[in-house]
């Protein structure tokens, strides 16, 4: 995931380059550190102080080290928590031997007898929870909405540019969603969530992943968002992943026919789709291959099927957008919103963040009153 690149190949050939340059760098740093430290040796006493000071500089290598290898492009520290509500941190999975990390944000107030809707936040390549955490500006909406932010965190053992594995659906892409949906169990067991009121939306792989577990899981989730996704069950391997991003792939019949039988007859959650009309790693296509596969996946016929006019909407000096609903019974099943000069990157996110624009429009707290109104 990156705002500049073609495919999918060559995003993650640059994420291991990244990594590789990085690691280098801090190899050469922590050889000065320790050749600094041998030459003080020679002219004077090793002190305590030196020896304090070597031991210091090579763990601080060692860290920064180890975060240039752990696939994420912008490591941030552990969220922590200010103002009211709290970020705590843990493990679940399916099983002991498929656990993945996460993290929550609880707002204050929260009882067993007051619970409150949960949102899961699935993050991109080159992130985790703290980064992603970070982009969306989660626990400040979370706060304002009074909901609860779940952020699951793929591992680098899993895919080294920690990717959810949407590609390999007949694997590893199906056994995650499984696991996601363990940890999604897990987690309205022993926080106050109401467990009716889930909905979950993710940005580039974990967007897919998102439109994945409503698919698999469609009673499970009141909405559905995915931000700068490819399509959902469009490729099998990464050589057909990259296709499917510039927009060369869709599901096949036999994947389509899957899918139905998966819902067996049952509803889909509303879907939220957000995509930068400029993004040039995973193009605009996709977003209208996704909710064409959407309506398809309907039960009821196309006739009963109705298209607002689209309308154009902008905050001060952020970037406009295009918003399109199509609707079923005046209730909204798909909703586009197209963002104007967007790349691939999270619509209103900080500066500092990669894979983060803060010109666009803020992407949470239009995903958030979309799921609250579902």
């Amino acid at each position: 995931m990156g705002r500049r690149g073609s495919s999918t190949a060559r995003l993650w050939t640059a994420l291991g380059k990244t990594a590789t340059r990085q690691a280098r760098r801090m190899g050469r740093e922590m050889t000065r550190a320790l050749n600094r430290t041998l030459n003080q040796t020679v002219t004077q006493p090793m002190t305590d102080a030196i020896v304090r000071n070597a031991v210091k500089q090579s763990s601080a290598v060692a860290r920064a080290t180890q975060r240039a290898l752990s696939g994420v492009a912008s490591p941030v520290p552990a969220p922590q928590s200010r103002g009211s509500g709290r970020w705590e941190a843990g493990t679940a999975g399916a099983g002991p031997l498929a656990q993945r990390h996460y993290r929550i944000f609880l707002p204050a107030g929260l009882t067993a007898r007051r619970r409150a809707p949960m949102l899961v936040l699935l993050h991109g390549c080159g992130q985790d929870a703290a980064s992603f955490a970070a982009v969306t500006r989660a626990a400040a909406s979370a706060r304002d909405a009074g909901c609860v932010v779940l952020l699951p965190e793929q591992s680098s053992q899993a895919n080294a540019q920690r990717c959810w594995n949407w590609f390999r659906p007949g694997t590893r892409g199906g056994a995650e969603a499984a696991l996601l949906m363990a940890m999604i169990d897990h987690v309205c067991e022993r926080y106050p969530v109401r467990p009716e009121r889930v909905s979950v939306m993710g940005l580039s792989a974990g967007g897919v992943m998102a439109m994945m577990l409503g698919l698999r899981y469609p009673q499970r989730f009141v909405a559905i968002g995915s931000h700068s996704g490819a399509v959902p069950y469009s490729a099998s391997n990464a050589t057909q992943a990259a296709a499917a991003m510039r927009g060369s792939r869709a599901p096949d019949a036999a994947a389509r026919q899957a899918m139905r039988l998966w819902l067996a007859g049952r509803r889909l959650p509303p879907l939220l789709l957000l995509h930068g009309d400029a993004d040039a790693v995973v193009t605009f296509d996709n977003a209208m291959t996704a909710a064409r596969l959407w309506l398809d996946l309907l039960p009821e016929p196309a006739a009963h099927l109705a298209v607002a006019p689209a309308r154009r909407v902008q905050r001060g000096q952020r970037l406009p957008a295009e918003v399109s609903d199509w609707m079923v019974a005046g209730q909204t099943c798909v909703r586009l919103v197209r963002i104007e000069g967007l790349g691939h990157a999270w619509s209103g996110g900080p500066a500092a963040q990669a894979f983060s624009d803060p010109r666009g429009p803020d992407a949470l707290r239009i995903a958030l009153r979309f799921f609250a109104d579902r």
